[in-house]
């Protein structure tokens, strides 16, 4: 399986610019027989929109759309955008197409409002977690701030997860005396501990460039199934990576450490509906 990792620099707010930037990626990484391309989250609009979410977001039937689900009969596709739902409310949302369809979206739960984020005041949350089946296994998607809370990659991984994919529109915070940064290491801690306790790829894609004064460390990676990183773009250029992946990986991973296979999910289960009742009654 070939996947293309499009570590990209956006342009706040120009849909325009971005879609056609993002369509050029697409035909060279399906012309070089990549079978997966995936981008940041909100690669088609830049990060800090504030008042321009509501310009920029795009329902599932909007032509641009319409063009990307044509492409994905040569090339799957996980982009990041906002998304204009039929609710009227905004997401900040993945979509995933597939052999002329949208085989998967995730709407993102967690939407940070501190510090430089305030993603709260302008999109609606989403509120499902699941996994979904794809041509190379079933995969599951988590947009930034949602893969800080491990419950998320836990449901995916039980819901049959064999992919992860995070797709990030991390900044550059808190450098370290080794001159690393404190944000991109955190990062690979996480990743590469979803990747080795659930045996799964874990791709992380996160986009690259300055936004007001705000840069962002693109440092995008995968991680197989051992937690091992097997691949790792430049810190804040943007850049695109090939990465092949063999998927026999997961049964051999699953084999030396069967962590996910001896997984209490019931006693889990059990406990999160004890501690409800304690905490918030019947």
């Amino acid at each position: 399986m070939l996947v293309r990792l499009a570590q990209t620099y956006p342009r706040l707010g120009d849909i325009e610019y971005n879609f056609e930037q993002c369509l050029e990626s697409i035909r060279s990484a399906a012309g070089d027989g990549a079978d997966l391309i995936v981008f940041p989250e909100l690669a088609l609009t830049g990060y800090l929109l504030k008042d321009m979410v509501s310009l920029t977001g795009l329902r599932d039937d909007d032509p641009k759309i319409t063009e990307l689900i044509d492409l994905s009969r040569d090339i799957s596709i996980l982009i990041g955008l906002v998304e204009h739902g039929r609710d009227h409310f905004h997401y900040n949302s993945a979509f995933y197409l597939e052999d002329g369809r949208l085989a998967g979206r995730h709407r993102k739960g967690h939407l940070p409002t501190y510090g430089m984020f305030d993603e709260g005041r302008y999109f609606a949350p989403g509120n499902r977690v699941r996994a979904f089946d794809t041509s190379f296994g079933r995969a599951g998607v988590m947009i930034c701030e949602d893969a800080w809370h491990p419950v998320n990659p836990y449901i995916l991984s039980q819901d049959g997860a064999e992919l992860l994919f995070v797709i990030s529109n991390s900044p550059v915070r808190g450098m370290r005396e080794s001159g690393r940064f404190q944000s991109v290491e955190n990062w690979q801690r996480i990743t590469s501990s979803y990747a080795l306790l659930y045996s799964n790829f874990v791709f992380y894609v996160n986009r690259a460039g300055c936004e007001d004064g705000i840069s962002f460390s693109g440092s995008s990676h995968v991680l197989d199934p051992q937690g091992e990183l097997t691949a790792e773009l430049p810190f804040l250029e943007a850049a695109e990576a090939t990465v092949n992946i063999d998927l026999d990986e997961l049964s051999r991973a699953r084999i030396g450490s069967p962590v996910l296979r001896d997984e209490k999910f019931l006693t889990s289960l059990n406990e999160l509906k004890r501690i409800k009742k304690e905490s918030f009654g019947d």
